[in-house]
């Protein structure tokens, strides 16, 4: 038989005449193009960029459709009286002209909110500062080995408002958000994730406080039926548990928890804990992915499919999964020496996990653009893990000065080089590196300053390694 989405109906009744901007043309809002093209409302397209820098392909788009274009920077200036204003993540709910509008009367959403309110399926989120991208990818992983018709999106896989008109109620939706995603977002998924909330992203935020405000979005519209999946270790993650309406699921891996999720260090086990018994899951030799911060990611996924998924399949899953790209990827061997890229290692909190899942002596190659985060913590994982540190971008001189302190305190010595390009430092780590040691490209810093985002930043450190 076939499912009719009387709410999808309902949604494209309501906007036959409306005027609709959209924010930013980027990945999550070029499909908005495609699906408003055909609903007879009248679309207008904003972006911060010049014309003559956005893809030509769009620009065809956007005048096949008979759509407005507003480009440069003062493209904003033309924000006035819509109905409807889809925002790409970049474009903060705080800009004075969406502020206005949204004053005015506009109701001011986005792709991936609209997607929630739409969708008929079953939806899992996932958000965190540091684990997020992993998680959400072993959480689709375990649902389709449970048999689930699965839709990827969020910040991974790709847009999915288009795909709305085929989803269904026994499907399931696994979403990565990020902040920027959630910021005024009222709606939750049905089961919601938090992986960690650290320190991050404070260069576009206003505040700290606003940072953790929008990752707490994730359940706060959830009634009495949801689920959320929290980090006991983590003291922001904890403290979200007292505004959690329905059920609650903490993860661990360095309390005993008397219920939830544990890594058990000891015994190198993941465990269920229920009412103080403990049930062994899986061992850490059946498990591919390596290092802590990954079985902690590990019981996340877990607790999150659990009410669809039985125990043996999950299993299964986990035993089956290597992994995703740019996070402790292994690129080759040379000479003896392991390679890794780690470039989604893009803050301290995500370099010092992954410094923590390897026994070997370590180079690090680090640094980067500069988010204007506190770099004092990396600096004792750094001296505790690295035997040689190699450092590029506008943050070495913090990650140089954090570890020389850290140095100090411990009466230790390291070398340290700083190097101007990538390339310098990948030569640079191949002479100081010798059997049995892992080199670690891992930046603790963003990309920006030299790429266009973490991906190209790793694919050309894979690149580099790759012609050694």
């Amino acid at each position: 038989m076939t499912y009719h989405n009387e709410k999808l109906e309902e949604f494209n009744k309501y906007v036959i005449g409306k005027k609709i901007a959209i924010i930013g043309i980027g990945v999550s809002n070029i499909p908005l193009l495609d699906y408003f093209h055909n609903t007879n409302s009248y679309v207008s397209v904003f972006d911060n960029r010049e014309k003559e820098n956005i893809d030509a392909d769009i620009l065809k788009k956007i005048e096949k459709y008979n759509m407005k274009g507003f480009f440069g920077k003062d493209n904003l200036n033309n924000l006035k009286n819509f109905d409807i204003i889809f925002r790409s993540p970049s474009a903060m709910p705080f800009i004075p002209e969406i502020e206005e509008e949204e004053k005015r009367g506009a109701i001011v959403t986005s792709e991936i909110e609209m997607l929630l309110k739409l969708t008929p399926s079953k939806v899992i989120g996932v958000t965190g500062s540091d684990g997020k991208t992993t998680t959400t990818s072993l959480i689709y992983h375990i649902m389709k080995q449970g048999g689930y018709k699965c839709f990827l999106g969020g910040n991974i896989g790709t847009p999915l408002f288009t795909e709305i008109k085929n989803m269904k109620p026994e499907d399931v939706v696994v979403l990565e958000l990020s902040s920027f995603q959630l910021m005024n977002m009222q709606v939750s998924p049905m089961v919601s994730v938090v992986t960690n909330v650290t320190p991050n992203h404070l260069n576009v935020h206003r505040s700290y406080d606003e940072y953790i405000e929008a990752k707490k979005n994730i359940f706060m519209s959830q009634n009495e039926d949801g689920l959320v999946v929290l980090n006991y270790d983590n003291e922001i993650t904890r403290e979200f548990a007292k505004y959690v309406k329905g059920k609650k699921v903490f993860f661990s891996s360095k309390e005993k928890l008397e219920d939830g999720y544990i890594y058990d260090k000891e015994e190198e086990l993941i465990k269920l804990c229920e009412n103080g018994t403990r049930r062994h899951i899986i061992s850490k030799k059946n498990i591919k992915l390596r290092g802590i911060h990954n079985y902690e990611n590990i019981c996340a996924a877990l607790a999150a499919t659990s009410p669809f998924v039985d125990v043996d399949i999950q299993i299964k899953a986990i035993e089956k999964f290597t992994g995703v790209e740019h996070r402790l990827e292994f690129v080759r061997e040379y000479h003896g020496a392991k390679w890794y890229n780690d470039s989604i290692g893009t803050s301290p909190t995500r370099t010092i996990a992954g410094l923590y899942a390897y026994d070997e002596n370590i180079i690090l190659i680090a640094g980067g653009y500069d988010k204007h985060l506190d770099y004092e913590p990396i600096g004792k994982p750094i001296v505790d893990k690295v035997g040689t540190l190699i450092l590029m971008g506008a943050t070495a001189v913090k990650i140089e000065e954090a570890t020389k302190q850290a140095l100090s305190k411990e009466g230790k010595v390291m070398p340290i080089y700083i190097c101007d390009t990538l390339e310098q430092a990948v030569n640079l780590a191949r002479d100081k590196s010798k059997p049995g040691d892992v080199v670690l490209f891992s930046p603790a810093s963003a990309s920006f300053d030299l790429f266009k985002n973490f991906m190209e930043r790793g694919e050309k450190f894979k690149e580099l390694v790759k012609k050694l």
